[in-house]
């Protein structure tokens, strides 16, 4: 099906062009990156944007850097540069884990991490990973530049605290100190190209810390902090983890639709949580299962 909308396009030669683009069309403009969510919902007839202002001409916003122990991804890193990066292999592997399990081959070249929180549909992988890596969106407008938790970024189906004129400028992680491991578990109907039914997020730090986030089970990606408090400071025995497991009702509020009913989500998280946990623990302490390994 061709694209029915007509709209004006500007290819951006920078971010700062881009917002002075934005800025001066309101709040019916759209930015593009990958364009995986944006061009099917244009052919879909689902958004009606005036102007696309294009910034995968812009340079050097592919980058993926560390410094002083903060990971900063560009607003065009894909998932396939996340899957094929040394440095998120060493520093934190649960990205790529994540991405892996985005969509296709040919998705994961095109797609953005940032493109993907910006979509901000319920599902979204990237959003329960980087919940638990507490990143930071950063931003750029004609008033300067502002950055936002990722806890607070997420206000509802495709919301988000972006405003019209702003361009997000790149995801900064603080990294874990000390052993740390990380699981991302995707429930979808099978191999391939599918939006997940139910996804986890986890991670195991020092101390016997743990931060725990769930996707496509309620209106946004979200922590679950009855969860983590339950588990803070012990050991991860079957006794803790099954009380982690009677918890999850009151963390999610999944729907039935197409892909799955809402008993289903339900249990099936609970399912996840148990075996995550396992996992990260595991992986924090050297023993674990290789990241990539499928474990739903």
């Amino acid at each position: 099906m061709a694209i029915a909308h007509e709209f004006a396009y500007h290819r951006a030669a920078s971010l700062h062009e881009a917002v002075e683009v934005l800025t001066r069309a309101g709040p019916g403009a759209w930015v593009l990156a990958g364009g995986t969510d944006l061009v099917p919902w244009l052919r879909d007839d689902a958004v009606h944007p005036e102007l696309v202002v294009d910034i995968k001409g812009v340079p050097g916003l592919s980058d993926i850097t560390v410094e002083d122990r903060v990971l900063r991804l560009g607003p065009l890193v894909t998932f396939t540069e996340l899957i094929e990066s040394k440095l998120i292999e060493d520093h934190l592997p649960l990205l790529a884990e994540m991405a892996e399990t985005v969509a296709s081959h040919g998705v994961r070249n095109r797609a953005s991490i940032v493109g993907n929180i910006c979509s901000a549909v319920p599902s979204c992988d990237s959003g329960p990973a980087l919940l638990v890596l507490e990143a930071d969106i950063e931003m750029l407008s004609a008033e300067g530049t502002r950055s936002v938790p990722i806890t607070g970024w997420f206000t509802g189906p495709r919301a988000t605290v972006r405003r019209p004129e702003e361009v997000v400028t790149g995801i900064t992680i603080p990294l874990p100190e000390g052993e740390h491991g990380g699981v991302y578990l995707k429930l979808q109907r099978y191999e391939g190209e599918d939006l997940s039914q139910a996804g986890v997020a986890i991670l195991a730090l020092e101390g016997n810390r743990y931060r725990v986030a769930f996707g496509a089970v309620g209106p946004v990606p979200s922590r679950a902090p009855s969860i983590e408090a339950h588990l803070e400071g012990i050991d991860l025995t079957a006794e803790a983890i099954a009380g982690a497991k009677a918890l999850v009702g009151d963390e999610i509020s999944p729907i039935t639709d197409m892909r799955a009913t809402k008993e289903y989500r339900a249990r099936m998280c609970e399912v996840m949580l148990g075996r995550g946990l396992e996992a990260a623990v595991s992986r924090r302490d050297g023993t674990g299962p290789a990241y990539g390994t499928r474990l739903v």
